[in-house]
């Protein structure tokens, strides 16, 4: 990198000598910069008024879709994810396109059969995607092997990935060694692989480790290595100068307004740092900084309220302890809170490495990051002295049973022989590739959803996500009204929000109103947070004392559910954010209450039914995983006031088992 390129003084913002061997930059900040700093909330709306510029700068490609982004669009921005393919494409005509491709997981959670992992590609390839990332969370690569296959047929790019992952504090062990990743990066070249990508999805790569990392990559296969590593611990820029010493050809970066903190190292500083070397990227930095302009005025303050600012430090120097990331950090707090259990954090990050060794020392990325910390969580809260793994969540259940991919070590041969108890599809785990065993899904949903699924698009959409895409699908086509939630905001929305909260601060919310009266004896005094502002207000009520209520909101937070035998009266209310409220009659019997915030997957028996304890009433949604809730005693349901997608707090009553 010692050698230099003659420039004039403001070379750095015009034309200037290319380097003999620039670096390539993928940028990713509307996709996976929102996902990892705001909860992938960003709309297409917003990445409009950018995306002609962003086309302008060089980037070797611009990551659109994959991840979270197809989950969240239609869940909870009322956006058809198809679209935005199809709307950015129409501004983005120069820079490819790529995307994060969980392999057989497509942009869910599990592993789909292969005439939908074959459909969803053909259709991402026909709406404009150019690049598949492509990635497994055990890196099997028998999980490639039909997505691989259509991405081929399509002729577009196949991006392998190997998620980086230790089982030491730096590079080396037994598990996780450079042997290991220069043998996965040997596999990916022979499956066809166009380019293969380190994926540091926590921030684990130290700058001495991708060195050798690199050098070593670039000895054994001759196609492109890219680096993708998370800001979460601060050293990924000082990663990447050692990765581009060592030779990579492509890094990934964010545009600085949606860089650091879990997201990713800012381009524009490593533009500066390379200027006039021989890996000068060639970007000018004029360019970025009126792309930045756009984002910093127009479009972040829209997000502000989605912002952690709960931190001063922008950096986590804890992920090197517990290699958790961002995204799974924060879902694991939201959880945590919401149970009124945040006092429990500490012991979580404790338990979390011993239940990642229990199931195969697996990395931590969607899905297996997701499965390993909601099972953490539920043996935090539910785990006795005498028994551990109480209460173990269905995708658990599907990870011990093979149904993700074989883990890089065998998993406890103990936990998986409990899990494996009574599951449906045998108790011996199988050693096949996952979808071997998967029945063909298109055909069946279309029989389930019929004529709602207008076109292919909408087909894979529901077949991927059942409750939530036939949700969307109802607001889509003028079903059913999208609630205020789902709805974008203005910057005219967020001025009058400033607005109030300024004169909340400065006493002005409420104008006086003639002569203050004198306070009462029954001045009572409450904590009031607003976007976490605090403010102590006094009431005293006039005329007859007030009723409050409050529901708290709710969240995909899900365990097994304990039982409470109540007497008559005694069943708390549930709360939920589906327009009908339950009753709240006299009720005689078993209760079974939901322990935490989630979202009624479906019932597995109707009111009357007679069942046994033990049998499954109800799967309920956390952080994307599932629980079977059982019943908690012999008798017959009653009190189903619930409906498959409705959202429900802790404590509801879910049935009465009488």
């Amino acid at each position: 990198m010692s050698d230099q390129v003659k420039m004039t003084p403001l070379d750095y913002s015009a034309e200037r000598p290319a380097a003999k061997n620039p670096v390539k930059i993928m940028d990713l900040s509307l996709r996976d910069g929102h996902q990892s700093l705001f909860a992938t909330r960003g709309r297409t709306e917003d990445m409009i008024p950018v995306a002609e510029m962003m086309d302008e700068v060089g980037f070797w490609a611009i990551e659109t879709w994959g991840g979270a982004t197809f989950d969240t669009m239609h869940r909870f921005l009322n956006e058809d994810p198809w679209e935005r393919l199809r709307t950015l494409k129409r501004y983005i005509k120069k820079t490819p396109f790529s995307m994060l491709l969980r392999a057989q997981n497509l942009v869910g959670y599990r592993n789909y059969a292969d005439d939908l992992a074959y459909a969803f590609v053909e259709r991402a390839a026909e709406n404009g995607m150019d690049v598949f990332r492509t990635f497994d969370a055990l890196n099997d690569y028998r999980n490639f092997e039909t997505v691989v296959e259509q991405i081929k047929k399509c002729g577009k790019h196949f991006q392998g990935c190997i998620c980086y992952t230790l089982t030491e504090p730096r590079l080396g062990g037994e598990v996780y060694n450079l042997e290991y990743y220069t043998d996965r990066a040997k596999s990916l070249e022979d499956m066809g692989a166009d380019s293969v990508c380190i994926k540091d999805m926590a921030g684990l790569l130290a700058p001495y480790d991708a060195y050798p990392l690199i050098k070593a990559l670039k000895e054994v296969v001759k196609i492109p290595i890219h680096l993708h590593s998370h800001f979460t611990s601060g050293m990924s820029p000082m990663t990447h100068l050692k990765a581009i010493e060592a030779g990579v050809d492509i890094i990934d970066t964010c545009m600085t307004p949606y860089a650091y903190r879990t997201s990713h190292a800012a381009v524009e500083p490593l533009v500066m740092a390379l200027l006039g070397t021989n890996r000068d990227t060639g970007f000018d930095i004029k360019k970025l900084a009126a792309i930045n302009e756009i984002f910093e005025k127009e479009i972040l303050p829209k997000y502000k309220h989605l912002l952690d600012d709960s931190k001063v430090s922008i950096i986590d120097i804890n992920v090197l302890l517990h290699q958790t990331p961002g995204g799974m950090l924060s879902n694991l707090v939201n959880q945590l809170r919401e149970m009124d259990a945040l006092d429990k954090i500490d012991e979580v990050y404790k338990e979390l490495p011993k239940v990642r060794k229990d199931l195969g020392q697996i990395p931590l990325v969607t899905p297996t990051s997701q499965i390993v910390g909601v099972q953490t969580v539920n043996n935090v809260l539910h785990d006795t002295p005498d028994e551990r793994y109480k209460m173990i969540t269905g995708q658990v259940k599907d990870l011990c049973y093979g149904l993700y991919g074989k883990t890089a070590v065998p998993i406890d041969a103990e936990l998986q022989k409990k899990a494996l108890k009574g599951y449906p599809r045998g108790e011996e785990p199988i050693t096949c590739k996952p979808a071997d065993v998967l029945e063909p899904e298109l055909e069946k949903a279309k029989a389930e959803i019929g004529d709602l699924a207008v076109d292919l698009d909408d087909l894979i959409l529901y077949a991927q996500f059942p409750v939530t895409g036939k949700k969307f699908l109802e607001w889509k086509y003028g079903k059913s009204e999208p609630p205020e939630s789902v709805k974008a905001i203005t910057l005219d929305d967020v001025k009058k929000k400033d607005e109030i909260l300024k004169k909340a601060k400065e006493g002005k919310l409420i104008e006086a109103k003639g002569d203050e009266p004198a306070k009462s004896g029954n001045v009572r005094t409450f904590n009031v947070f607003v976007d976490n502002e605090y403010y102590n207000v006094e009431v005293d009520p006039t005329g007859d004392a007030p009723v409050l209520s409050v529901a708290p909101p709710a969240a995909a937070v899900v365990s097994s559910a304990p039982a409470a035998t109540v007497p008559a009266s005694a069943a708390p209310a549930a709360q939920t954010a589906a327009p009908s409220e339950p009753s709240s009659a006299p009720v005689d019997g078993t209760v079974l209450l939901a322990p935490m915030p989630g979202m009624i997957i479906k019932y597995e028996r109707a009111e009357g039914d007679q069942v046994k304890s033990g049998d499954t009433i109800v799967v309920l949604e956390a952080m994307k995983m599932e629980n079977s809730l059982t019943a908690p005693c012999d008798g017959t349901v009653q009190g189903i006031k619930f409906a498959s997608g409705d959202t429900v707090s802790k404590g509801a009553v879910l049935c009465i088992i009488s």
